[in-house]
């Protein structure tokens, strides 16, 4: 989340997702000029471990923080991208009551994959 390029929003966020192998990749948001152009703490963890391991990732876990403390759960976008890699993983993040962890099916109901 410190590394975070967010000179528009002013609204830090940080992500660590958890492979099934056990192996942890981080990742911030950056934000662009281009406000379409911008891309999530979650994706860019995900696409970060991708370029690493490969096409063949799979996500057990992901966790969200943000430097205000609101809610902040994955976006539709995220949640997507999560399931791609994730069918089965547990998202860790802050919720209008405190900490809260739900499966990505709560948070994506009907998520599709091309496999």
């Amino acid at each position: 989340m410190k590394n975070a390029y967010a000179p528009y929003s002013k609204f830090r966020v940080g992500s660590a997702v958890l492979t099934t192998t056990g192996k942890v990749f981080v990742g911030c948001n950056v934000e662009n000029a281009s406000y379409g152009m911008t891309n999530c703490a979650e994706r860019t963890a995900i696409f970060s471990a991708v370029a690493q391991l490969g096409p063949k990732l799979e996500l057990s876990a992901v966790a969200v923080v943000n430097d205000h403390g609101v809610p902040c759960s994955p976006c539709g976008a995220c949640r997507q991208v999560i399931y791609e890699f994730g069918p089965d993983a547990t998202i860790f993040f802050q919720g209008a009551k405190g900490e809260q962890q739900a499966h990505i099916t709560q948070l994506l109901p009907e998520g599709f994959r091309l496999k």
